[in-house]
């Protein structure tokens, strides 16, 4: 039994090797260095300091671009997250190279961050330069059309009373609110190389009775997050928009290298 696992191990390529061990380390010290530095009086939150933050908060550090895609929220996202490494990352790693598969693994991550920040843009900037121009009128007038959308995140009375410093305590709650971790945009764009490489290999799914082909496992996971995305159905939390980001910059690099090629 020890010699298969050490076997198992000696045969993963090497890049997605150290991607597993990164990420499961990181995630071992998310749920560690909270607990240990309160004994020193020190409040320390790995995923408020490599988590991706929206661009317009305080919190916001470019290099969060990549160090989120190396952050996960609990056991199950950590596991689906490296067990398609795993299985994806690894065939790709042995046909390509571990230079080259690290390449596409990092653009395909940042991609999908870039494409968060956009869509967090589309959704937040406008109420956000609203807020900034009833913090200059010091009052929350200007701010009634976007009651509804307010609402739906704090709880507040007469918001047409709010003065400066109260719209201005909002403002930094909302843009310090959004963040996204996990590798879920670089496993899509592994999930889309995998397609496009090796179409006619057979998938199995767990609710799938049958195997499908990997350019339509492809085709389906695209449609089903750009439906999700769109949807925006409420109490959904996961990042669609980033999932397609990763698949999008992974097939602009794919279609560049066969460009080259």
């Amino acid at each position: 039994m020890t010699n298969s696992r050490f076997s198992a191990l000696n045969s993963m390529p090497p890049v997605v090797k150290n991607l597993l061990a990164i990420n499961i380390i990181l995630w071992l010290a998310t749920a560690i260095t909270p607990t240990f530095f309160k004994k020193f009086g020190l409040d320390i939150d790995l995923t408020d300091i490599l988590g991706l933050h929206y661009w317009a908060s305080h919190r916001f550090n470019p290099a969060q671009l990549l160090t989120y895609m190396f952050m996960h929220g609990g056991f199950f996202h950590l596991f689906f997250n490296m067990f398609a490494l795993y299985m994806f990352g690894a065939p790709l790693e042995y046909s390509w190279g571990s230079k080259k598969f690290l390449l596409y693994y990092l653009v395909a991550g940042l991609g999908a961050g870039i494409i968060q920040e956009l869509v967090w843009t589309a959704e937040f900037q406008s109420l956000v330069n609203a807020m900034d121009k009833a913090i200059e009128a010091n009052s929350g007038e200007g701010l009634l059309v976007y009651q509804n959308q307010l609402s739906k995140i704090f709880r507040f009375g007469n918001l047409a009373a709010f003065d400066a410093s109260s719209i201005e305590e909002m403002k930094q709650l909302l843009v310090n609110l959004p963040v996204t971790i996990g590798a879920s945009g670089s496993i899509f764009g592994l999930l889309l190389a995998f397609g496009w490489l090796f179409p006619q290999v057979q998938l199995f799914f767990l609710f799938i009775p049958v195997p499908i082909r990997a350019r339509l496992a492809v085709t389906i996971y695209a449609v089903a997050e750009l439906f999700f995305g769109v949807a925006n159905f409420s109490g959904d939390n996961i990042a669609h928009f980033a999932h397609l980001g990763g698949m999008l910059f992974g097939a602009a690099l794919l279609l560049y290298w066969r460009k080259k090629r």
